[in-house]
């Protein structure tokens, strides 16, 4: 089962002029990051010609954009990515003025057309009050599209804004988060977040001579994420269920990229010593996936067979929630450990680690 080199490597892109133009009369726009991955965001934010980061405080980065809003739904890192538009007004009650209606809906409606939203729905503290109440059913009129309270694709936030003057409506440009990606026709129980898997690779560096090796790939997030982010030398998944197999495979093929992935045993795989330059694992927490006795047993076996197929130089991404454990087992290992973040995804602090040999 040798690694499998990519089927095609990407082709460089000319790298298009910052816009002309004073930065600071640019749209403004708001990124929802999970706490923990601020610092990958604002360095996939930054990358983009025609983008200024203003400040990134609450699980929020603020930025100006004079680009293509179509650019900003490319992003990995974060978890949705909405317009930002201010009103001079004490309370909501003031965007029900005449004017003011006009401007939300004719805004929102520039989102939508963009963003292609059939469904409306509006966030905000005291929503179910009569301002509120009254407030949505005007704009969902206006835009004319039906008020899904729960899962309206065009989601508008209004929250106070910053300074404490007047109010700032928050439009998701997207229909569903970017952390849902497209590419997952497959989920299964204790799937990595996307997010949290771009970052870890991120985290990890991006290196053209790379050969990869994703164990106990489950859904494959981890494989499909690193395929999509650049050229490596190989890469190649496995996992002992075979259903994850047939799940990370079917999550690859709709992502249009082509990875060996095998049913082995990622502690058994025959494999010769330092066949890899980095290991990339999304460990059982023993939540959803495996034991939390299981993983006392599994743990150590799993860091001493990725030491032996790791290459001299080489290293691994850990992402786990059972920090204790591994912390401990890592200590008694050859690896040389560094934690790298800790993100709070839901009810899941996981954090990731680096080793190297």
């Amino acid at each position: 089962m040798p690694p499998r080199r990519p089927s095609s490597r990407s082709k460089s892109r000319p790298r298009r002029s910052a816009p002309r133009g004073n930065p600071a009369e640019w749209p403004l726009y708001a990124a929802e990051v999970l706490r923990g991955l601020e610092e990958v965001a604002r360095t996939e934010l930054s990358a983009i010609a025609g983008l200024d980061v203003l400040s990134a405080a609450d699980e929020e980065i603020r930025f100006r954009y004079a680009g293509a809003t179509e650019r900003l739904s490319r992003l990995r890192s974060v978890v949705a990515v909405y317009a930002v538009r201010q009103w001079d007004v004490p309370r909501p009650r003031g965007l029900l003025g005449h004017q003011q209606l006009g401007e939300l809906t004719s805004w929102l409606r520039g989102v939508a057309e963009q963003g292609g939203h059939r469904s409306f729905r509006l966030s905000a503290a005291g929503r179910e009050t009569e301002v509120m109440e009254r407030l949505s059913a005007e704009v969902g009129q206006a835009l004319g599209l039906p008020e899904h309270p729960e899962e309206g694709e065009l989601r508008l936030r209004l929250r106070p804004a910053p300074g404490g003057t007047g109010w700032e409506g928050l439009a998701r440009l997207t229909p569903r988060p970017l952390s849902a990606r497209e590419w997952r026709v497959c989920n299964r129980e204790g799937g990595l977040n996307a997010a949290t898997a771009y970052a870890a690779l991120a985290l990890a560096g991006l290196r053209v001579k790379d050969r990869i090796f994703n164990p106990m790939c489950g859904s494959g997030t981890l494989l499909v994420e690193r395929a999509l982010m650049g050229p490596y030398e190989a890469m190649v998944g496995v996992d002992i269920d075979p259903e994850a197999v047939a799940c990370a495979r079917a999550n690859l093929k709709a992502a249009g990229r082509s990875v060996e992935v095998a049913q082995v045993d990622a502690l058994n795989t025959g494999l010769p010593p330092r066949t890899f330059d980095l290991i990339v694992a999304d460990l059982p927490w023993g939540d959803d996936i495996g034991t939390h006795g299981g993983n006392a047993e599994m743990y150590p076996a799993f860091l001493r067979e990725m030491h032996r197929l790791c290459s001299k130089g080489g290293r691994m991404v850990v992402v786990t929630h059972e920090l204790r454990l591994f912390e401990r087992v890592a200590q008694e290992s050859p690896w040389e450990v560094r934690e790298l973040t800790q993100v709070y995804s839901g009810g899941h602090h996981p954090k990731i680690y680096l080793l190297t040999r």
